[in-house]
């Protein structure tokens, strides 16, 4: 089954890999095989680690972009989530932390980015981060006016 993406004009998005750009109008784009997709918004950049969850992201959002050099972020990964884990102790988001470290351990990225986005929006919401960049939404955070 493809994966259909809406684009909104001149959106980014990166399809293994490359970064792409969509033109001055809404687009649509089919992607008939397995690739590795990622949204703009979806993406987060080297300066945009602040955090502890955001240092849980970051690391799985690169092995799902390069599953070719998986094993040093695979070790960030690790050490990351586990500092994490022993500093929480919400039964909910400690669930939610073995979930995603048993889809990173089964190559199932994705779905270990939408997790991370869930012990994201845990540490906003406990610890009150107003950060620029990816939010745990997915959204771009904004600052009041």
């Amino acid at each position: 089954m493809p994966l259909k993406l809406s684009l909104k004009p001149g959106e980014r998005f990166v399809v293994n890999g490359a970064v792409m750009q969509n033109g001055d109008r809404r687009g649509v784009l089919l992607l008939q095989n397995k690739a590795s997709v990622l949204r703009e918004k979806d993406i987060m950049q080297p300066t945009e680690v602040t955090t502890p969850a955001r240092r849980i992201y970051f690391p799985v959002m690169m092995m799902y972009l390069d599953p070719s050099d998986v094993s040093s972020q695979y070790e960030e990964f690790v050490m990351r989530m586990t500092e994490f884990m022993s500093a929480i102790r919400n039964p909910e988001i400690l669930k939610e932390c073995v979930t995603c470290s048993k889809e990173v351990m089964s190559g199932e990225y994705y779905k270990a980015l939408s997790r991370c986005r869930s012990i994201m929006t845990y540490e906003e919401e406990c610890l009150g981060y107003v950060d620029q960049g990816v939010s745990a939404d997915g959204e771009a955070d904004r600052e009041s006016a």
